[in-house]
């Protein structure tokens, strides 16, 4: 079982890091800060709302619910901010966010993957709380992907097709270098 959690922390780790974050970082360098804030409609988020979330609900889960630091989170206010926080704050709070994240799993103990975990009311163990961040991060990649898209009419690039095989192009910028 530890083999399993240590993998299982190793790849969720890797995901956050090196794979959602990097397409948000390259998301946002195609756009300003009034299409960040853009809502297609008064019950849809914006991407500014998204990146607040998922710090929101990364902090709760991970830095709070498995490195116990204290839960101050305001989850209404993630959705009701309407745009006064420009997009390099955004991005800011969610790569440390991302980094703080990162520091509490590497170093968690994988023999209590198991352990029972009290977060956001539910009672959930230490693996549940992993997979929820790293499920609810991918989702909302996906969302802000497709609104970067729809709003830059821009292809973004994540994937080189000129070898043999496609390789991701993710954690560079699309200015060439390393994110």
């Amino acid at each position: 079982m530890t083999d399993f959690a240590r993998a299982f922390i190793s790849r969720s780790r890797s995901l956050l890091t090196s794979e959602y974050l990097p397409k948000i970082e390259r998301c946002l360098e195609k756009l300003s800060d009034e299409q960040v804030w853009w809502r297609a409609n008064p019950e849809s988020n914006s991407i500014g709302n998204l990146l607040l979330h998922l710090s929101g609900n990364a902090r709760q889960w991970i830095v709070s619910g498995l490195g116990g630091a204290p839960d101050a989170r305001n989850r209404p206010q993630e959705f009701s901010e309407r745009g006064k926080i420009s997009q390099a704050e955004l991005l800011s709070t969610l790569q440390r966010t991302v980094r703080e994240v990162d520091g509490v799993l590497a170093q968690f103990d994988p023999t209590r993957i198991l352990e029972r975990r009290r977060i956001q009311g539910s009672d959930v163990t230490a693996l549940e709380a992993i997979l929820h961040v790293v499920e609810h991060f991918s989702m909302h990649t996906g969302q802000i992907i497709l609104l970067t898209k729809l709003l830059s009419g821009t292809d973004l690039g994540f994937y080189d097709f000129s070898g043999s095989a496609p390789a991701h192009t993710w954690g560079e910028s699309s200015r060439g270098g390393k994110l």
